[in-house]
């Protein structure tokens, strides 16, 4: 699993999950159908084209329903890979109730990680060749921020920060309390001397004032596309530029055509459609 993620935080997420699905009491379906010796064999499926993320957060909810060592995983392809519908990406082994019972939460993470990373492939294919890459938000299932946020740098996409925490974003409302963009600057930096700065502006001259207060990065909110290359313009390199609002796949490319060095695209994350995957049994391997 990526080294960004926090794996103890993963786990106390799986077992959350898994006791989201049992309630504090048993399988009853898997439980009275079949044999607690019995072991299966298992592939997960991709049903659909796509790019594949989030492998090993399937297999450790099969190893902590059924136990660490009574599950045997093979990846057959890595996190970021594109695979096509019918391809399969791991095979398990291990006791057959509790593959059975873990094998929706598996699914679920599965899926939604993959439609993540699917999406942004797709984003990331558009802007090719432009130098400007596409950057996730905060804008994510509450909880779930790392795993997309792994989802979206398995596809080749850019994470901004993750926590509130980790750097400023002064919007409208923050400018607006503190009496302007320069104003507002000024005082994250005073209390705040280490933290990384970005300001929102929805004008040309604000930009100019961000940059020459000091911003690093300033994102162009809901700016038109003629706005935004007069904005590259005056800035000319003296920070990074981030479109922001309202960015559609169909028009990502002329956005990037402006010279901005990123597109923040919330949906990557909240609007993603989850790539089918299926978990197949396929054979019994008998008494244990």
């Amino acid at each position: 699993m990526d080294d960004v993620l926090d794996k103890r935080w993963v786990e106390d997420l799986v077992r959350a999950a898994l006791e989201e699905d049992l309630a504090g009491g048993v399988d009853v379906t898997s439980t009275a159908t079949i044999g607690e010796q019995q072991r299966s064999v298992a592939d997960f499926v991709a049903r659909a084209d796509g790019v594949v993320a989030g492998l090993e957060v399937a297999e450790l909810v099969l190893r902590i329903a059924a136990g660490a060592d009574t599950i045997e995983a093979e990846r057959q392809v890595a996190d970021g890979a594109t695979v096509r519908g019918g391809d399969v990406l791991m095979t398990v082994t291990g006791p057959t109730r509790q593959l059975l019972t873990a094998e929706r939460t598996a699914l679920n993470l599965l899926c939604h990680l993959s439609g993540v990373a699917t999406l942004t492939a797709r984003w990331v294919a558009e802007l090719d060749g432009t130098g400007a890459a596409v950057r996730d938000t905060r804008k994510t299932m509450p909880l779930l921020r790392s795993l997309e946020k792994y989802a979206v740098r398995c596809a080749g996409g850019v994470n901004h920060r993750m926590s509130l925490a980790d750097a400023a974003l002064i919007k409208d409302n923050h400018v607006i309390a503190a009496g302007g963009v320069a104003e507002a600057f000024v005082a994250v930096r005073n209390q705040f001397p280490d933290v990384p700065i970005e300001i929102e502006v929805d004008t040309v001259d604000d930009a100019v004032a961000a940059v020459e207060a000091g911003a690093e990065l300033i994102l162009l909110d809901n700016m038109p596309i003629e706005q935004m290359r007069t904005a590259v313009e005056k800035v000319h390199g003296r920070a990074k530029l981030e479109a922001s609002g309202g960015l559609t796949l169909d028009k990502a490319r002329a956005v990037a055509e402006t010279g901005v060095d990123y597109l923040a695209v919330g949906a990557l994350t909240h609007s993603a459609p989850v790539l089918d995957i299926a978990m197949d049994l396929r054979e019994q391997e008998g008494e244990a």
